[in-house]
């Protein structure tokens, strides 16, 4: 008797042991992804090549999984304010930061005292690349050429204007610079916008412009290329040259990917990382991509950290042949 009631007590046990099993939440890593809406933070501001592209790429995982992504800008100090954003948010997958040359190569090199470790703090879930950038000016500038434009500045030092919005764009000048024998003048801004407003206007001369963000004004006429800086010409405005034309071996190019804290969840990451080159195949994200001058691969998370790696590796070279002081 004794021992039928100690059986029971533990059939008891085991019954009430696997409905609490069953009842237990699952953990957040196992349950399916994603089930509710994605935040992408873009650390620049709207019109700009992080903008565009997490909007193209979000639209399609939307598309796929039928869960919202909303696109959050976050602009200032040069990016830092946005990854922070992202680098202190719960590692669930759920909040997604856009990364840029700036955020993951170039700031590394130009921030003293950097608050994040592009390395340590995140982990890359997808890579796409920039063609480089072109240098734009007003329609009716009087230069006409890169050589034009190189002479002008030197007759007259410091007088020619550039404005900068992020280390992408302020390198190529400064860069150029060295290369060239010629002082620029640079004006920092918070966003692209206001960057391209004053170019409009002619508060200031010249404006490094990736492929991306540029298409429209190149389309429109409102603004006017006079060299690109891949080291070669860019396939969809084979009329522009590229610097290295007149400067051998000059290139600058960049790249914009996605990254997530890295305390998120090896299985999110693996999800989100093919949710993002599913979308890169889609047909109107290759249109899209061709038109921008990105160029893209299906990458695997250890390929997205080689390349990231890698344009950190080149940025500090670009910086450091620019010199540019770290701020």
């Amino acid at each position: 008797m004794a021992g039928s009631a100690r059986n029971t007590i533990i059939d008891r046990r085991c019954v009430l042991a696997l409905i609490g099993a069953a009842l237990a939440p699952i953990p957040a890593q196992a349950a399916q992804y994603p089930s509710r809406p994605i935040k992408i933070i873009v650390p620049f501001g709207p019109g700009g090549s992080g903008d565009i592209s997490a909007r193209l790429i979000g639209k399609q995982i939307e598309e796929k999984t039928k869960q919202a992504v909303v696109v959050d800008n976050r602009p200032g100090a040069n990016g830092i304010i946005g990854t922070m954003a992202v680098k202190t948010a719960e590692p669930d997958g759920y909040t997604v930061l856009l990364i840029t040359t700036s955020t993951h190569a170039a700031n590394v090199s130009l921030v003293r005292n950097l608050s994040y470790d592009p390395a340590k703090d995140f982990t890359v879930v997808g890579v796409f690349r920039s063609s480089g950038s072109y240098l734009m000016v007003r329609p009716e500038a009087p230069w006409r050429d890169l050589p034009s434009f190189v002479a002008a500045a030197k007759a007259a030092p410091g007088k020619l204007v550039f404005g900068y919005f992020n280390a992408s764009s302020r390198t190529p000048p400064e860069y150029l610079g060295r290369l060239a024998g010629i002082e620029l003048q640079g004006v920092p801004y918070r966003a692209i916008a206001n960057a391209i407003a004053d170019l409009i206007s002619g508060e200031i001369h010249c404006l490094f412009m990736d492929t991306t963000a540029s298409n429209q004004y190149l389309q429109s006429g409102q603004l006017r290329p006079l060299a690109i800086t891949s080291l070669t010409r860019a396939r969809a405005t084979p009329d522009v040259p590229a610097v290295a034309e007149t400067f051998p071996g000059f290139q600058l190019t960049g790249f914009l990917g996605m990254a997530v804290p890295s305390a998120t969840p090896r299985q999110t990451v693996e999800q989100l990382n093919g949710l993002i080159n599913e979308a890169l195949t889609a047909p109107e994200v290759r249109r899209r991509m061709d038109e921008f001058g990105l160029s893209y691969d299906i990458t695997d998370l250890a390929a997205c950290e080689a390349e990231v790696r890698a344009e950190r590796e080149r940025w500090t070279e670009y910086t450091r042949v620019a010199g540019i002081q770290p701020e």
